[in-house]
């Protein structure tokens, strides 16, 4: 014991240990020392930017300021998209700590609809962290909700309440489908947008010239610098660069005649489109029945949308640029006037019409609309009195292949460019086509249905409208546009024109009158299929051709019988037609969907829109 001892007291042993324990305890605080001296030059050095910035953030924060959307007027200064101020709010998801509480704190306060909670998670989802940006909860306020909450906003960590312009649209659904609407940003938007150049921007073009002209109507967008308190709440603006306003749009629509033509449709759905030949600018473009374009401002819901997009008359379709119909008489002129040019028929030439067509060695029928016939008649009378025989047996001498090269150069079967979204390029058949399409052979008989506007043959009305502008001016194919001119936040004015797309060109320039004349007689001679219901009694002289569109095919021993016939199978009406007769200013193109009869269903729709232009009469 008394030998263990003294080991245990050994001075050398116990200083050796000291000095070891010592040194050992000395290099770990200088390691420390130095990592800690280390990190703070780290910080002190190189992340001294980023620390200060952080540091700024906690007093001063970067916002974006959204630029004032641009108008939009039609061609005489009547204002079509407006901005009006209003209150919407807004929760900035960083400085809520429990949004969940937040949320049922503010529905004790003001009702949260559940498509409102939903918009304003989809809303949480697509912002970046830290951008401290509002998130909108509520738009539109109404005066004693912005009271109730504003009374006791302290309460409320996060939540602003922010006064924004919001789109409106006056006149509700007039235009609806040419100007279009803006509606929230979604996420697709957000993959075609410029995100930088949408900052704060809540609201996009999402329909017509709304969503076409959007680069002018957005404006760019602003910032400010903005000191804040512990709570997030601005006190005081420090800088500020001021976002630049979207241009103001005229476009070449005329609001008295859009109300005049929507309102001639009644009850019937369809569409027309009235233009100047000698321009190319529309004045009038209706697709009926229309919709409330405001409804989709601030997010429509899913119930309203389904009833729009699914009912029987489909609202939210454009039928003018669109809807692809078969054009039926309309294009009986066109065809016309490739015959006189090719020799297939002459002037004064004439068939004998018995009510029906056969083709040589075939049994089948091809019916005329009038059953027991026209008798003789020529090419003009047969335009005039819409005689299907007579272009029965044109068609079949001149060659479906002609009639489509014949037809090409007036627009038919392509897209014609028009500064607005959704147009349809319509189909022009041929051989070719048929055998890329349907992998099937051409038929003679086929020849003869779109001898008549039938068949494969699709057209649009504002495809008719160009066409007929073209027969108007002599083969000038007027290139169709909506703008007018645009007026930027700076001043200034741009004005917007179009050349014509094309000339059609004839061997003899009285083909040309010989045609116009025989459609003048469609309108104003006795026989002609619109004389008594538009043509009779009207103040000046103008140029039409009606027709009739087959929705469903008819046995060859049946007879249509329109009184038997539900709506929705009966034939399309279609009009087309300019005035006056030798001096364009107008043409319309007019189709009524399951309404019957072109003379007596859109033929007065189009005239009632020809009056307002020239007579300015508004029945």
């Amino acid at each position: 014991m008394a030998r263990r001892r003294a080991r245990l007291r050994n001075p050398d042993m116990e200083i050796r240990l000291f000095k070891g324990r010592a040194l050992f305890a000395g290099v770990v605080c200088l390691l420390l020392a130095a990592t800690l001296f280390g990190r703070l030059a780290w910080l002190q050095f190189f992340q001294y930017d980023n620390y200060q910035e952080q540091s700024q953030d906690n007093r001063v924060r970067v916002r974006p300021i959204p630029p004032t959307r641009g108008l939009i007027f039609d061609r005489n200064g009547q204002l079509l998209a407006d901005n009006r101020p209003s209150y919407q709010l807004e929760i900035t998801p960083e400085l809520v700590e429990d949004m969940d509480a937040l949320l049922a704190q503010l529905e004790s306060v003001v009702s949260i609809s559940d498509q409102e909670r939903t918009r304003f998670k989809q809303g949480l989802y697509r912002q970046r962290r830290g951008s401290y940006k509002g998130v909108p909860l509520k738009f539109n306020l109404a005066p004693e909700q912005l009271a109730a909450i504003a009374v006791d906003l302290h309460r409320y960590p996060g939540v602003s309440i922010e006064a924004r312009l919001n789109r409106f649209y006056p006149d509700h659904g007039t235009a609806v489908h040419t100007v279009g609407y803006v509606g929230r940003v979604d996420e697709r938007d957000l993959e075609r947008l410029e995100k930088r150049a949408y900052q704060g921007t809540t609201h996009t073009g999402k329909a017509g010239i709304e969503r076409h002209y959007e680069d002018l109507l957005h404006g760019e967008v602003g910032f400010e610098q903005v000191e804040v308190n512990v709570q997030g709440r601005a006190l005081r603006v420090l800088d500020q660069q001021k976002p630049e306003p979207g241009a103001n749009l005229y476009l070449s629509l005329d609001l008295g005649m859009q109300r005049v033509a929507e309102r001639a449709f009644g009850e019937e759905a369809g569409a027309l489109v009235a233009m100047d030949p000698r321009t190319g600018e529309i004045l009038a473009m209706a697709s009926m029945p229309t919709y409330d374009p405001n409804s989709f401002v601030n997010g429509i819901s899913v119930k309203d949308y389904a009833a729009l997009r699914d009912g029987f008359y489909r609202p939210l379709f454009n039928r003018a640029l669109t809807g692809q119909y078969p054009p039926g008489s309309t294009v009986k002129p066109f065809y016309g006037l490739g015959a006189l040019e090719e020799g297939v028929n002459t002037q004064g030439k004439k068939i004998r019409c018995i009510g029906y067509y056969q083709l040589p060695n075939e049994d089948h029928r091809y019916r005329c609309w009038k059953k027991h016939g026209h008798g003789r008649l020529d090419l003009d009378q047969s335009i005039a009195q819409s005689c299907d025989i007579f272009f029965y047996d044109l068609a079949h001498r001149m060659g479906i292949q002609k009639m489509h090269d014949y037809l090409a150069p007036f627009g038919f079967g392509r897209e014609l460019g028009i500064d607005t979204l959704g147009e349809e390029g319509g189909l022009l058949p041929s051989p070719e086509w048929k055998r890329r399409a349907r992998n099937r052979p051409w038929y003679p008989g086929e020849t003869l249905i779109a001898g008549i506007g039938q068949g494969y043959f699709l057209a649009t009305p504002l495809q008719l409208a160009v066409a007929t502008s073209a027969l108007a001016m002599d083969g000038a194919v007027p290139k169709p546009h909506l703008l007018q001119r645009v007026e930027h936040a700076d001043g200034r004015v741009e004005h917007h024109s179009t050349e014509p797309m094309g000339q059609v060109e004839v061997k003899q320039q009285r083909h040309w009158e010989y045609i116009k004349k025989s459609m003048e007689h469609v309108v104003h001679h006795r026989r002609g299929t619109a004389y008594w219901n538009v043509g009779v009694n009207s103040e000046y002289r103008f140029a039409g051709k009606t027709g009739t569109a087959q929705v469903f095919s008819v046995a060859q021993d049946e007879e249509y019988d329109e009184e038997l016939v539900e709506k929705r199978l009966r034939d399309h009406a279609l009009f087309v037609s300019w005035a006056p007769v030798d001096d364009p200013q107008i043409v319309v193109a007019v189709i009524v969907e399951n309404g019957g009869h072109g003379s007596s269903v859109a033929a007065p729709i189009a005239k009632q829109v020809m009056d307002y232009h020239l007579l300015g009469e508004a029945p």
